[in-house]
């Protein structure tokens, strides 16, 4: 073996504090060295050059234990999927058929709403509402019970929890039959009250669920994203909860614009008053997202 590489290596490594990480990295590296050495000796080169050029290969060694640490430190995503994997909780066969049936209700129910909406099927407007009903019902019913299923990396909610998502979700799918109700011209334009009433107020109730979540994750998903950044939501739940609030404003202030465009220059002004709101909300996120954080 070519002895020339242990003098060089240790020379290397000269004023580094040899820890268990730098010991681990020396060691690699010497094992590296020997096999870079013989394919040079095994070349022509002599052994002492041989063994020059193979350290002059390496680099600066204290960049090379700087990285090894900093790579140690971060949480490396094939260890969280290898955790993922050996903690999986498959879904139950009762809830993925529930899922599946409830999808196809509500999937029907936008189907053929719209149907009776544009004159396809001769029903009343009253069998739109209706069936707009049972897919908002059907949408809440799917998110409550996957909000209460146990899952890989979350504890199961609370049934009152999850029960008051299902009723935010109900309020909202409604709210936004209504929308297409009137849109559609099948329901007078003063139904755009209940569309108002039905969003904002699914709003406002996400946005208290939302500022009142505590955290689910299981214990091996706070321990493996620790050192991941946190949402600034989650760091600062009073700045959720302002968020919620001035998104009900928002939407409050866009549905009143709404209704009077309609009952003054004509419903085709609604969508623009609606992407009006919805620019103004996403820039307002943006602000709450990315703004200084509190001291």
């Amino acid at each position: 073996m070519n002895t020339d590489i242990h003098r060089l290596l240790d020379e290397a490594f000269r004023g580094v504090d040899m820890t268990p990480d730098a010991q681990d990295l020396k060691e690699e590296m010497r094992a590296n060295l020997v096999a870079r050495t013989a394919e040079l000796e095994a070349a022509g080169v002599t052994p002492a050059d041989a063994a020059q050029r193979a350290v002059g290969e390496l680099g600066d060694v204290r960049a090379l234990l700087d990285e090894t640490t900093d790579a140690a430190s971060r949480p490396r995503r094939d260890d969280y999927a290898a955790l993922s994997q050996r903690h999986r909780i498959r879904p139950r066969p009762a809830f993925v058929a529930r899922v599946v049936v409830w999808a196809c209700v509500a999937a029907a129910g936008i189907v053929l709403g719209v149907l009776v909406a544009v004159g396809v099927l001769p029903l009343a407007v009253g069998a739109s509402v209706a069936l707009f009903g049972f897919a908002s019902t059907a949408l809440a019913l799917i998110v409550g019970d996957a909000l209460s299923q146990e899952t890989t990396t979350n504890h199961p909610m609370p049934q009152n929890r999850a029960g008051a998502y299902a009723l935010a979700t109900f309020l909202g799918a409604f709210g936004l039959g209504f929308v297409a109700l009137v849109a559609l011209g099948s329901f007078p334009v003063w139904g755009i009250v209940f569309a108002a009433l039905g969003v904002i107020a699914s709003i406002v109730l996400l946005a208290f669920l939302g500022a009142s979540q505590t955290h689910r994750h299981k214990a091996w998903t706070r321990e493996a994203l620790a050192k991941e950044p946190a949402n600034r939501f989650e760091r600062e739940p009073e700045t959720a909860a302002r968020f919620g609030v001035y998104t009900a404003a928002i939407w409050l202030v866009t549905f009143a614009v709404i209704a009077v465009l309609v009952f003054t220059v004509g419903w085709w002004w609604a969508p623009v008053a609606f992407a009006g709101g919805f620019a103004l909300m996403m820039f307002v996120l943006a602000r709450m997202l990315f703004a200084p954080a509190q001291r």
